[in-house]
C-alpha cells in the first residue's frame, strides 16, 4: 500500500490525480502546512527538503512531485510511453511544468495574493511570464489533443497548475486551445476524485471568503518561510 503525504496544493494534486488515474490503492496522510508539520524531523527523514507531496511505497520514499509521477508511471506502465522518444516527449513537458509553469505561477501567487506589500513590477513580471508560458501550451495544443502524444503524466502536471490561473491573477480565457484541454481533463472521473484529496479547493479558487481565509494562511506561510 502506498502512503501519500500531501496537502491541498497543485503539487499535491499532481500525485493524488496520478494515483487515481492509475488505479493504485493508497492511503492519505494530510500534512498541516500551517503548523509546520512538513518541517518536523520525521517528515524530513522522508523528504530532506521539507515539501509535499511525498509517497512511501512499501518503505521506499519518493519526494518531488515530478519524480513521483515518473516513479508511478514506470511502476505501473501507465501514462508514459516506454520507447525512448515517447518517454522523452512526456518528460520534456513535465520539465516544462516543473521548471516554468510551477515556479512562475508560484511566484505570481506570492506577489499577487500573499505578499504583504503590493510590488507591482514583480506582479507584472510574473504575470507576464505566466501568460507567455500559457501561450506556449496554447500554441502547441492547436495541433495536438494532449501535450505529448496520448494523455500522460505531463498533462496531469501542467493541468494541476494551469487550472489555478485566476488565483494567480491571470485570465485563461484568451487561450482557446488551453481551455479545450482544461475541460477535457477536468471531466475525467479520476481527476475529479484526485482533486478532492485531501480536499477540493474549488471554492477557494473562485475567490470567495474561503479564498480570503486561505490567502491569509498562505501569507503566514510566506512570512515564516514554510511554503510547500
Amino acid at each position: 500500500m502506498i502512503t501519500l503525504y500531501t496537502a491541498a496544493t497543485p503539487n499535491g494534486y499532481k500525485a493524488s490525480v496520478a494515483l487515481e488515474e492509475m488505479g493504485l490503492p493508497y492511503e492519505v496522510r494530510r500534512i498541516d502546512l500551517i503548523a509546520g508539520e512538513q518541517k518536523q524531523p520525521w517528515f524530513l527523514a522522508l523528504n530532506p527538503n521539507g515539501r509535499i507531496p511525498v509517497i512511501v511505497d512499501e518503505g521506499f520514499p519518493v519526494f518531488e512531485s515530478g519524480a513521483i509521477l515518473i516513479y508511478l508511471a514506470e511502476k505501473t506502465g501507465q501514462l508514459m510511453p516506454t520507447d525512448a522518444r515517447g518517454r522523452s516527449r512526456v518528460i520534456q513537458w513535465l520539465m516544462f511544468q516543473m521548471g516554468g509553469i510551477g515556479p512562475m505561477m508560484g511566484q505570481a501567487n506570492v506577489f499577487y495574493r500573499y505578499f504583504p506589500e503590493r510590488i507591482q513590477p514583480a506582479i507584472d513580471r510574473y504575470h507576464g511570464e505566466v501568460r507567455r508560458l500559457f501561450g506556449v501550451i496554447d500554441n502547441h495544443l492547436k495541433d495536438h489533443e494532449w501535450l505529448a502524444g496520448d494523455y500522460s503524466i505531463a498533462d496531469i502536471a501542467n493541468w494541476c497548475w494551469t487550472r489555478t490561473a485566476r488565483w494567480s491573477g491571470v485570465d485563461p480565457e484568451p487561450y482557446a486551445n488551453l481551455a479545450r484541454w482544461h475541460r477535457a481533463i477536468a471531466g475525467r472521473p479520476a481527476v475529479i476524485r484526485g482533486i478532492a484529496v485531501p480536499e477540493d479547493t474549488s471554492k477557494r479558487l473562485a475567490d470567495t471568503a474561503d479564498g480570503a481565509r486561505f490567502a491569509e494562511s498562505a501569507r503566514k506561510l510566506v512570512e515564516m518561510g514554510k511554503t510547500s
